[in-house]
């Protein structure tokens, strides 16, 4: 368990592009989602990576000397897209000497459907373009810390009340099918089209603050890239 506050950067672009402030950890009552900043293009992510990054330490009145760490969201989400993101988290991470903290972002939108209230088993699926999905199987119970009744959603970067939300446990997954052979038919399942930033950094905190395992630093792609390196020399012909 961490014994100092933390002060969390955090970048997603499985699935559009969010960016936010985090404040937790220990001396804090409640983790706080200062700023959120989302862009819901999922084709321009380099084009408002920079951009979102800047407004949402502005909107959080907070330098980039203030911050403990980065949090990358590393997939399941398209080559292209995704990669965008955990280059920046990295850069990002390296450039202000502080540690990068890697989360699975389906865990985020789990982590949401369990601080709305959601219970038993959730089949998160996000687009993985080409005519498949990406799924993970979670079970909710009672994980999460539920808002009071008028808060506003994780999404909408508003603070939440109680504690450190624990994260749904991940019972399998992350995995790629087609929509019409999903696994796990009897869960319930949610379509994510965003993953907010606010909530994969609340999945890091709680992650710091009760040990458990955080993601491989490697992107969870789950195929090869579209664009593959050329094996042999080309025949030129006149």
């Amino acid at each position: 368990m961490t014994g100092t506050p933390e002060l969390l950067l955090a970048i997603d672009t499985s699935a559009g592009t969010s960016v936010a402030v985090v404040r937790g950890g220990a001396g804090i009552q409640s983790p706080e989602v200062l700023s959120q900043a989302d862009g819901f293009d999922t084709m321009k992510h380099a084009e408002v990576i920079g951009r979102l990054i800047e407004q949402a330490l502005a909107e959080a009145g907070v330098t980039v000397g203030e911050l403990t760490g980065v949090v990358a969201g590393m997939g399941p989400g398209p080559f292209t897209g995704l990669r965008v993101g955990i280059a920046a988290a990295r850069v990002f991470a390296l450039g202000a000497g502080i540690e990068l903290l890697p989360v699975v972002s389906h865990d985020a939108i789990a982590l949401a459907e369990a601080a709305a209230g959601g219970v038993g088993e959730l089949l998160v699926v996000t687009d993985a373009r080409r005519h498949e999905v990406y799924w993970s199987l979670y079970e909710l119970g009672d994980a999460g810390a539920v808002p009071p009744a008028g808060a506003a959603p994780l999404a909408a970067a508003a603070p939440l009340a109680g504690t450190t939300p624990v994260p749904p446990r991940r019972l399998g997954g992350p995995g790629l099918a087609k929509p019409e052979a999903l696994p796990h038919p009897l869960a319930r399942t949610t379509d994510g089209a965003h993953v907010s930033a606010g909530a994969l950094a609340l999945v890091a905190l709680a992650l710091k603050q009760t040990g458990g395992a955080f993601a491989s630093d490697q992107a969870l792609y789950l195929r090869s890239p579209d664009v593959t390196v050329s094996t042999g020399v080309k025949r030129v012909t006149q």
